[in-house]
């Protein structure tokens, strides 16, 4: 397919998802309003384990849409080297990507298209996540919500605020795919596994390249997917680890775009202000930080916080100190 002609390419990158990707699948041939839209659906399977393959394999001998299902085999492990294939092998001028338990609506292609040729510096946008719980979520669960990549903004556009890292998941994020091919590092600092920790910072490190190189990043409201959560994801281990992960991430997304001389105080910030946090929510939650979910799931987002410091200064003698020096030919 002629790159030029192809408005969007819905990328899915998946990993073990034999018993999920069909809902995904057909939720995409029933998408509405796209008749005088160009786009294609891309599978980049991230090295998987069970028949996911198959299961595509068996989709494209049957397929009898008018837009292409196309399958991709990513060996390397981790988000970041999942998305930037899809990235590569995209024919459309934008990247709408979907997690493999992302549900879109109908109009989902439609809306993120309507809104892409209506805001020509959008270099990304993203919408609602609607949360869809196998258990039902623990108390006060929205207080946290959105680290489980659940969004919803209300029904006004608004422009996000990367400078102080309030950006959209990666799940049902739109990118301008030559934006990303021109300011997005190849292996960007954060890649790595789900099981590492500052892989769980790659969502946002690829919004600051590109809000560096002066691309917006929208809230469309019109766009909306639903998130299905299985119960696993809200029980306390796995929700204790998520807080942990995404806090050790923070100091190196900092770091990305600030400038050299910049940096030591956002270290030292970063230290202090999370000691503070950490003291504040000590006195206030007391022996409760044992017992209650969500109070210990702050908790231990601040401490991670604090350690991503170290993180970064174990990066910086590493030599892996930030692509933002290279580009300010430092």
């Amino acid at each position: 397919m002629d790159d030029a002609l192809v408005d969007v390419t819905v990328a899915i990158p998946t990993y073990n998802s034999a018993a999920r990707i069909s809902q995904v699948l057909e939720a995409l041939c029933n998408q509405v309003n796209l008749e005088n839209l160009r786009w294609e659906i891309i599978i980049i399977d991230n090295n998987s384990r069970d028949n996911t393959a198959q299961i595509i394999k068996d989709y494209q001998s049957n397929w009898q849409q008018n837009y292409p299902l196309e399958y991709y085999f990513e060996a390397r492990q981790g988000p970041a080297f999942a998305r930037g294939r899809a990235i590569q092998e995209a024919q459309g001028t934008y990247v709408a990507f979907l997690d493999d338990d992302n549900i879109p609506a109908p109009d989902w292609i439609a809306a993120a298209y309507d809104f892409a040729i209506h805001h020509p510096q959008g270099g990304a946008f993203s919408g609602q996540i609607h949360g869809e719980f196998e258990v039902k979520p623990p108390e006060n669960f929205k207080q946290i919500a959105q680290f489980l990549a659940i969004r919803e903004h209300g029904p006004q556009a608004f422009l996000f605020d990367p400078d102080n890292l309030k950006l959209p998941p990666s799940a049902g994020l739109v990118v301008r795919k030559q934006a990303w091919r021109d300011t997005v590092p190849d292996t960007p600092q954060l890649a790595g596994s789900q099981k590492e920790a500052l892989a769980r910072g790659e969502d946002y490190e690829v919004l600051l390249y590109l809000h560096k190189a002066g691309w917006e990043i929208w809230y469309n409201p019109a766009m909306h997917i639903n998130h299905q959560i299985p119960h696993w994801r809200l029980e306390r281990d796995y929700l204790l680890s998520l807080a942990r992960a995404c806090g050790l991430a923070t100091c190196q997304l900092r770091m990305i775009n600030a400038r050299t001389r910049e940096k030591p105080a956002i270290w030292v910030r970063t230290i202090l202000g999370n000691l503070r946090r950490m003291v504040q929510h000590r006195l206030k939650y007391g022996d409760k930080l044992k017992n209650e979910l969500i109070p210990a799931f702050e908790m231990e987002f601040y401490r991670g916080s604090l350690m991503s410091s170290f993180y970064w200064m174990n990066h910086l003698n590493r030599g892996q100190s930030g692509i933002g020096d290279k580009a300010e030919g430092k």
